[in-house]
């Protein structure tokens, strides 16, 4: 899943792998820690297994604590 991105993406990347959503959608997901993501400067990066977690979240709410359980 996602294997064209790279393993550490930016904003406009994470939009692209949401389906298009807006970068003002994107911030306000990043803003209320809907996925986890950190910052370099100004800059935020989002790992791409943050993505795919909260992904599966929006699928099946139960299996993120499984998928948080191996994370950790």
């Amino acid at each position: 899943m996602f294997q064209s991105y790279p393993d550490v993406v930016n904003v406009t990347q994470m939009c692209d792998m949401l389906g298009g959503i807006s970068t003002k959608t994107a911030y306000k997901l990043l803003q209320a820690n809907r996925i986890q993501h950190f910052k370099i400067g100004r800059a935020y990066k989002i790992p791409k297994v943050q993505i795919i977690a909260y992904l599966q979240s929006i699928i099946n709410p139960q299996q993120v604590s499984r998928f948080d359980a191996l994370m950790h």
